[in-house]
């Protein structure tokens, strides 16, 4: 018998999507503050941006499996 397919990943799936398109236009709308800074401070910046956005899907992704926002105390595990 297989179990019932969870709410949470559909949900899960848009919320991931909301944040990606969240983040894109948030940075997008620095761009022309961003556009007169040094081309390096320019790089460092969209790097930086482009990888921070990575960080609140771990949390999301660990709720879409378990059901929980975070791991169990490890006395727990």
């Amino acid at each position: 018998m297989t179990p019932a397919p969870s709410w949470r990943k559909p949900v899960g799936a848009f919320a991931i999507i909301a944040l990606i398109l969240i983040w894109c236009v948030g940075v997008a709308s620095l761009s022309a503050t961003v556009g007169q800074w040094p081309v390096l401070v320019q790089l460092v910046f969209y790097v930086f941006t482009g990888i921070v956005w990575i960080l609140p899907l771990k949390p999301v992704l660990r709720w879409m499996e378990t059901g929980r926002w975070r791991l169990p105390p490890r006395d727990q595990m």
